[in-house]
């Protein structure tokens, strides 16, 4: 038979708020997805519940037409086609351990602050992996030595190659897109899901270009897709504090930016972003931890460029 008061001492959604992970997951996955900026603007393989380390994407050679003369068979198309290797080699995790004492005297506001930390911190770290990768396009050498870092990157005012140690960056400009644009153009790379990524720095040379802040060349203004701000010859604009930074010893202030299409670089999700507690007795808290499984590649080199503008 029962005891006690009715209505008094259940155990509620506040009472066992410890043993409800799914609060703290939602809102670690919130958090995560409005930090991405260039993760949303790549290639996504779902590779989520699947085995293995490595997905192997079929890279089709082009076809060309062939003229059909009288009284001759067709040419029958004989390419070798190749693949393209994706390794899911990166696990990424943010933990912390809130204590007893600390749970019950702190505010509410300090779970909503790891939440959106680790959220924040697993987006910056995908975005900055892809980014890195901006500097193999065109034929560069990712990590290469500080003399050659950067050397197939353009500089922002036109198709000039970056020189690295005797830095010539130069400032984003009209012309300078046009001539990015052209050697996409040039490559037969398609005109949509083109995306301009650049850094805070370059925002304010783009208002200085009229082709910018005209109202028919801005576009809708899509707020849904985060960093965004606008839109040029039909590129979307987006701007990312996450860019790189050129590695060199003389010019470490030199700021990375990126125009590619988005077949250009892929992101291979294995798992998720997942949020995990567990009481731990013998620190007498709760361990929150949030990770990620994921693998990063280039698809098509020339499906996008880097271009290197001054960071001050």
């Amino acid at each position: 038979m029962a005891t006690g008061a009715i209505g008094t001492n259940h155990q509620t959604v506040t009472t066992g708020a410890n043993f409800i992970p799914e609060i703290w997951s939602d809102e670690t996955i919130a958090a995560y997805k409005s930090n991405l900026v260039v993760a949303n603007l790549v290639t996504r393989l779902n590779h989520k519940g699947k085995k293995g380390d490595t997905i192997h994407i079929p890279t089709p050679t082009r076809g060309s037409a062939t003229a059909k003369a009288a009284n001759t068979a067709v040419k029958i198309q004989g390419d070798t086609h190749g693949t393209t290797n994706l390794s899911i080699d990166k696990h990424y995790e943010y933990s912390v351990l809130i204590e007893d004492i600390t749970e019950v005297q702190a505010l509410s506001s300090l779970r909503k602050f790891y939440t959106d930390d680790a959220g924040y911190a697993l987006a910056k770290q995908v975005d900055t992996d892809i980014l890195d990768l901006t500097e193999g396009l065109q034929g560069g050498t990712v990590g290469g030595s500080a003399a050659a870092a950067w050397e197939k990157a353009y500089i922002g005012s036109g198709t000039t190659n970056y020189t690295g140690n005797s830095s010539n960056a130069a400032d984003i400009t009209d012309a300078g897109i046009r001539a990015m644009l052209l050697k996409l153009d040039d490559a037969d790379v398609p005109m949509d899901n083109r995306s301009l990524v650049i850094p805070p720095i370059c925002a304010n040379d783009l208002l200085g270009i009229n082709r910018f802040t005209e109202q028919q060349f801005i576009g809708s203004g899509d707020a849904i897709k985060t960093g965004k701000i606008g839109q040029i010859y039909g590129v979307d604009v987006y701007i990312s504090s996450n860019c790189p930074t050129t590695t060199t010893a003389t010019t470490a202030t030199d700021r990375v930016g990126v125009l590619m299409h988005k077949d250009a670089l892929a992101l291979a999700e294995q798992v998720g972003v997942r949020s995990q507690t567990q009481y731990k007795q013998e620190w007498l808290g709760d361990l929150f931890t949030s990770d990620t499984i994921y693998g990063v590649g280039e698809m098509r080199n020339n499906a996008g460029l880097a271009f290197v503008v001054p960071g001050s």
